[in-house]
């Protein structure tokens, strides 16, 4: 089989297994929904302030919402030894580990994208944002997906590795937490944002160079 059909089969492989099992695909959704849905509650009616957090408010949940869905990206493929038969495969591990993540962020990111805008509506967020809010999620969460597959495929092996997975990523997060939440603030001010866009724009791109060969190398050594 071409290495592009390959890279095709494992996208549809795991689009196919994930909507087997709705429930666990549905879980980052609903935790993000309803995490951003608990702070108006918390805060009380008080649309300044609301208006205020919004773009940090949307960007954390979304952020924990990814990490809580990260364990699934290999986890699966290691218990029922797909995992070993990737290894063993003729094609470059690499390539198949990038088909994995686009499918991770198919069945995680993309559901955020559609959903997030109307909850920016919900916590009063200005209209002139709701581009820039679309453009930094676009750019964004398949970064979120990129970057902790690193840490899921160094702790794959362990049987209680959620802990220390959150321990390598979050720090990693940071950065695009920032430029993203950031970016959203300064287009509710009317601000430029050209130069937080570009930032996450070459982070994404470096990601999907970078990533695929250290996260190949990091799931030989966990199945070793």
């Amino acid at each position: 089989m071409p290495i592009i059909q390959a890279f095709w089969a494992i996208i549809r492989r795991d689009l196919l297994l994930a909507f087997r099992r709705r429930a666990e695909m549905a879980n980052p959704l609903f935790f993000f929904v309803l995490v951003v849905t608990l702070f108006p509650l918390a805060v009380g009616a008080q649309p300044n302030l609301l208006r205020a957090m919004a773009p940090g408010v949307i960007w954390v949940s979304a952020l924990l919402a990814a990490l809580l869905s990260l364990d699934s990206l290999f986890r699966s493929d290691f218990d029922d030894g797909s995992l070993e038969q990737m290894l063993l495969s003729p094609h470059a591990l690499s390539i198949l580990v990038l088909g994995k993540i686009i499918a991770h962020w198919l069945v995680t990111g993309l559901p955020l994208l559609l959903v997030a805008p109307l909850l920016a509506v919900f916590l009063g967020l200005p209209e002139q944002a709701m581009g820039t809010l679309w453009l930094t999620l676009i750019l964004a969460t398949p970064l979120l997906s990129l970057i902790g597959a690193i840490g899921v495929a160094l702790t794959v092996g362990l049987r209680r590795g959620g802990m220390l997975l959150s321990l390598l990523v979050l720090p990693l997060y940071v950065p695009v937490l920032i430029f993203a939440s950031g970016a959203v603030d300064r287009a509710a001010s009317g601000l430029p944002v050209g130069a937080q866009l570009n930032i996450l724009l070459a982070m994404l791109l470096s990601a999907l160079v970078l990533v695929p060969l250290p996260t190949a190398a990091a799931l030989k050594m966990s199945v070793n």
